[in-house]
């Protein structure tokens, strides 16, 4: 029997047949997201970062002004009087306004310039407002996490601390009765925790809303411009294509 060898040309045809049978896709692809739902998603973004800056000076400048202002009426109470125990009482309130009017201003709910900041970055183009959006969910990050911070078991120690040594000075250190000291911690108490909870929360309540809406690197997204790559035949030879 006699055995015919293939040549080569007719192993280059069968591998083009071959190649040529099968419907091109790309071999590797991300999923960008659509750039409407960018459009969305940067604008939502905004919105919550607008309403949260004017709740927290809101509340940042309604503390404020209320604690200096309780400073300066007992301090002008405490000089105009004469009556020991008066000014005792004001000068104890007058530090402890003055300490809550200090506390404001290392709060971390400083009103802060998260939308202006955001406004100021361009967004002309898709892989610019893909940057925008990535900024824009950091800030939110970063609000929620300040706002969180604000309310934790950190401020409401640091705060019954500060009453419960109050307490201490206007039963021990005044020489008044115990219950004028639990009085003057009970109700600097409900003060402080009034302050605590009446802080924004809207950053916090939203970024969370935002995770579920659109979870982290879900279903493959990514925040980059997609890169795809295609395989391609055409005559004499096969090639790869590379999309931006």
């Amino acid at each position: 029997m006699i055995r015919k060898e293939s040549s080569p040309l007719n192993l280059i045809l069968l591998f083009l047949i071959l190649i040529l049978s099968f419907e091109f896709t790309p071999l590797q692809a991300q999923n960008e997201i659509p750039d409407s739902l960018v459009i969305v998603r940067l604008q939502n973004i905004q919105n919550i970062l607008d309403h949260d800056k004017t709740n927290t000076q809101r509340w940042w400048y309604g503390w404020l002004v209320g604690y200096s202002a309780a400073t300066v009426v007992q301090g002008a109470i405490y000089f105009s009087s004469n009556e020991t125990k008066m000014r005792q009482d004001m000068a104890l309130g007058a530090a402890t306004t003055l300490l809550g009017a200090a506390g404001q201003l290392i709060s971390p709910l400083i009103p802060g310039t998260e939308p202006e900041q955001l406004n100021s970055i361009s967004a002309t183009s898709g892989s610019e407002r893909l940057n925008k959006l990535a900024f824009a969910e950091k800030l939110l990050k970063d609000c929620a996490r300040r706002e969180k911070l604000a309310g934790s078991w950190k401020y409401h120690a640091l705060c019954s601390s500060v009453n419960l040594g109050g307490g201490l000075i206007t039963w021990l250190g005044f020489n008044r009765s115990v219950w004028a000291g639990v009085g003057y911690f009970v109700i600097n108490s409900a003060i402080t925790e009034t302050q605590i909870w009446t802080q924004p929360t809207l950053a916090k309540r939203n970024y969370k809303k935002h995770l579920q809406k659109y979870p982290e690197n879900g279903d493959g997204i990514s925040y980059a411009p997609s890169v795809n790559y295609y395989l391609q035949a055409y005559p004499g030879g096969i090639g790869i294509k590379v999309v931006f």
